[in-house]
């Protein structure tokens, strides 16, 4: 029984979520803050998600910290995301040789 409770919590979450824009949202944002706020949502959630799994995905912390500059590096110089995601498993790669 708690399973269906679970279910229908979850499936009440997800409706009111898609919902609830096309509810309060009718007309175009005029706010130039807000509409700048509900593009960078995404991004933001991705980094919060993404960081910590970083550092603690290997086996040692340094090696994911050094993927990080070394990503962000490739990131800065416009690589696009394959160069960057080949370079920060480089940085993963090199540092386990070496420590």
């Amino acid at each position: 029984m708690n399973t269906y409770i679970a279910l229908a919590i979850m499936i009440l979450t997800v409706y009111l979520i898609r919902l609830l824009p096309l509810l309060f949202l009718r007309k175009e944002l005029k706010s130039r803050w807000l509409r700048s706020f509900l593009h960078y949502v995404p991004y933001v959630t991705l980094a919060v998600m993404t960081f910590p799994a970083i550092l603690e995905v290997t086996d040692n912390p340094a090696a994911g910290g050094l993927a990080l500059a070394a990503g962000l590096v490739a990131a800065w110089f416009n690589g696009d995301l394959f160069v960057v995601a080949v370079t920060c498993c480089a940085a993963v790669f090199l540092t386990g040789l070496i420590f």
